[in-house]
């Protein structure tokens, strides 16, 4: 293939999204619109990607910043001081690839749902067909807002906006994806573009027939799906429930059971095993796999965690941990950041683990808050249980040896070491470190008074 490179119009108002955020920052299962527009565009190794931004707009830095903390490298950035229109738009990157010999894509950055094959079919259009500009199409059901194609005789004639459209080209359902792949004609065209319009703007689709003026050759590709931009919230849903069924078809077809579709949230890139069962109220956010014969039951939230075989979920909450093969955990707990719940442990109702590593074979059952801390294998922490880890300044670590038991109700002062086969009176706050195989008690003697004498 030959080299090219692409721009991205990301400098539009995006008011229609009624939102602070910049439109092409709203997400689709999890990613960022540009996101998608830079991943597909990225995996067929451009020369360079140009990001048009808006430079009047500080919600522009919310953008710079999210694809300039990308894993893609080759990525520029040019701006937009007045919105005048995607041909205005397009100008701007013309300081970068004025010389340029290559094909330039060019792409909106709310267009996420498309193959990136179907940008390589416009580049080899355009060479085959020795065109200077290839035209990506898609008809859809409703075309309104999009630029309609006008063809004479079977060929593109024109593209008109919607508000320039009279009311049969308004019935034309053949859209302009707003996905073009032009030469080096294209600087010349968009000089020589008028503001001649009721946006008074500077369309790039006028740059079609004023590249057809120069007796160059355009061309079309239509694509057998429906692209169209992002451009309001109804949109952006009816996208992401594309994409949910798109996913949860993938599952079924792949041996995952789930017994409500439509009470469900999958994200596009979960990974779920053969024979795992997902149950009604289920949300699995980004960067989640979970592994075959789990169970997954009723208002669970899974973020950028990975899921053992066996497992079994229920009404919880679980956000950057590792949960290992045949973990039971709730219902109603909470495993935060940075825990390692290992094999056969059992995590049950009301308890919370952060920055933990519970050994094979443990138990927190009850209402416990475990953070900061190394679990050995088949400890017993009795309801209650807190590991005091922060004093308002640090955190500290708590480390238990295994097979020890903690009574309910125990307060662990961090920093402090319990050893192997301890047992913890309930009741009991620990402040100092105990050897294996000792008992510990440290709470004050009881007393009973008359009550008249207080």
């Amino acid at each position: 293939m030959e080299h090219f490179s692409v721009i991205i119009l990301a400098a539009g108002n995006g008011t229609r999204m009624k939102s602070s955020l910049p439109k092409v920052m709203h997400k689709l299962s999890g990613k960022p619109l540009i996101g998608w527009t830079i991943e597909s565009i990225s995996d067929l190794n451009p020369d360079v990607i140009i990001v048009v931004l808006a430079a009047k707009r500080s919600s522009s830095s919310t953008i710079k910043e999210y694809l300039s903390n990308s894993n893609v490298n080759n990525i520029d950035f040019v701006y937009q001081n007045d919105q005048f229109g995607s041909a205005h738009a397009v100008m701007q990157a013309e300081v970068k690839l004025k010389n340029y010999d290559g094909c330039i894509l060019i792409i909106n950055g709310d267009v996420p749902l498309f193959d990136n094959s179907v940008l390589l079919s416009l580049m080899k259009n355009n060479k085959k067909t020795n065109s200077s500009v290839t035209i990506l199409s898609s008809k859809v059901k409703n075309p309104f807002g999009y630029g309609r194609i006008i063809k004479k005789n079977g060929f593109l004639e024109r593209i008109v906006e919607e508000k320039d459209a009279n009311l049969s080209e308004k019935r034309i359902n053949e859209i302009n994806s707003g996905v073009y792949c032009f030469d080096k004609n294209l600087w010349k065209a968009i000089s020589i573009i008028k503001p001649n319009n009721i946006k008074n703007e500077y369309y790039l689709t006028d740059a079609i027939s004023i590249i057809k003026g120069f007796g160059k050759n355009i061309s079309l590709v239509t694509s057998k799906h429906e692209i169209k931009g992002i451009n309001n919230r109804i949109e952006l849903l009816q996208a992401e429930l594309l994409l949910k069924t798109k996913k949860i078809n993938n599952l079924l077809d792949n041996g995952v059971t789930i017994i409500d579709s439509l009470s469900v949230y999958i994200s596009i890139d979960a990974k779920i095993g053969v024979d795992t069962v997902i149950y009604p109220g289920v949300f699995i956010d980004i960067n989640v796999s979970i592994s075959k014969n789990c169970i997954i039951k009723g208002a669970s939230y899974i973020i950028n965690s990975k899921i053992g075989s066996g497992s079994i979920i229920s009404y919880s909450y679980i956000e950057n941990a590792i949960i290992k093969k045949n973990v039971t955990i709730g219902p109603f707990s909470h495993i935060r950041h940075g825990s390692i719940i290992n094999n056969n442990v059992k995590i049950g109702n009301f308890s919370e683990t952060k920055k933990t590593i519970l050994g094979k074979n443990s138990k927190i059952s009850h209402l416990s808050y475990i953070g900061d801390a190394k679990i050995g294998e088949n400890v017993n922490v009795g309801a209650g249980t807190i590991t005091c880890n922060y004093d308002g300044k640090k955190k500290y670590i708590t480390t238990i040896g295994s097979k020890s038991f903690i009574g309910s109700n125990v307060n662990l002062i961090a920093p402090v070491k319990i050893g192997d086969e301890v047992l913890i009176a309930a009741g009991s706050t620990i402040t100092n470190d105990v050897p294996s195989h000792k008992f510990v008690i440290a709470r004050t003697k009881q007393k009973i008074k008359n009550r008249k004498n207080l």
